[in-house]
């Protein structure tokens, strides 16, 4: 069974999520779904890559990415997540990812430079998207 994984790229203007059917390989970056060029990183700041991992019909999993795209669309605030780009993986599509998390859903992980993945801990489905915002802008901070 072929994985399902959907690459996002969160942009600084409002857009709709553009998610690619389950079963095809990616969707294309927000930006560009919506008429925009896709803002690219300034070379004093590497582009910050999250993985997600979920499932269809997950509720928990639906308002984290309801709280990552709101976190990123807030202004004025010295954590931007203007740069983001936030993939998602079905565990449904793949027996390993099902059989690691299966009980965890929803899961974020960081994508470091080698192309492993850092598992982020725990965000409460109660946190305000300052806080997740916070909360992931110092992920990458460490």
């Amino acid at each position: 069974m072929a994985a399902a994984l959907t690459t996002v790229v969160l942009p600084r203007a409002a857009a709709v999520l553009r998610l690619a059917p389950r079963g095809r390989a990616a969707s294309r970056p927000l930006c560009a779904a919506a008429g925009e060029a896709s803002p690219s990183p300034s070379p004093e700041t590497p582009p910050r890559r999250l993985v997600l991992y979920t499932k269809p019909g997950c509720c928990l999993c639906d308002g984290l990415k309801e709280k990552l795209h709101a976190a990123v669309l807030l202004a004025g605030t010295p954590y931007s997540l203007a740069s983001l780009e936030l993939q998602e993986r079905d565990i449904t599509t793949n027996p390993e990812w099902e059989q690691m998390y299966q009980y965890e859903i929803p899961v974020l992980a960081k994508l470091l430079a080698d192309g492993s993945e850092e598992k982020l801990p725990r965000l409460s489905p109660r946190l305000s998207v300052e806080l997740v915002q916070k909360k992931v802008f110092a992920a990458f901070d460490q």
